[in-house]
């Protein structure tokens, strides 16, 4: 029997590469009729920069505003990406947009989290795109490395478009 692909988890890290995954993704599934999940995941702070928001903002309400206004950031960054991205489609694709079910922001460690994500959505298949550097190290990317790892669903990584 083949495989039934129902959800597909699209990790996007807002490169010009990730849209080119989601592009990949959305073909996938209108064609076999499935929702596609766009999720972006922001790393939490380091010691470092806990360290150095605790030197210059004294405050802990205005240190726990920065962090909050980081967040907010970053999602409007996410929902301007989106909007761009179906602003770049041809009218008949922005339809097929419509299999795009939810846009999320979550903070935490990226390959752990977005494993996670495709489990809690009972996703068929992760698709993320490589890193756009070109030596044999960085080609994949970290993240991309630790969900092919781990993923015990499918990974489809789209290559950078030269």
């Amino acid at each position: 029997m083949l495989p039934k692909i129902q959800n597909i988890l699209v990790a996007t890290d807002l490169s010009e590469n990730a849209d080119n995954a989601l592009r990949h993704a959305l073909s996938i599934a209108i064609a076999h009729g499935a929702k596609a999940h766009v999720l972006h995941v922001t790393e939490p702070l380091s010691q470092d920069a806990i360290v150095t928001m605790r030197m210059f903002i004294q405050d802990d309400k205005s240190r726990k505003q920065a962090i909050k206004d980081r967040h907010a950031a970053v999602k409007s960054l996410l929902t301007d990406n989106q909007h761009d991205f179906l602003k770049s489609l041809t009218p008949e694709d922005q339809e097929n947009y419509s299999a795009v079910t939810s846009v999320e922001l979550i903070d935490g460690h990226p390959a752990e989290s977005i494993l996670k994500r495709a489990r809690d959505l009972n996703c068929d298949l992760v698709v993320m795109g490589s890193h756009e550097h070109g030596t044999s190290h960085t080609f994949l990317g970290t993240v991309v490395k630790r969900v092919l790892r781990r993923s015990t669903i499918p990974v489809l990584v789209v290559p950078s478009q030269l």
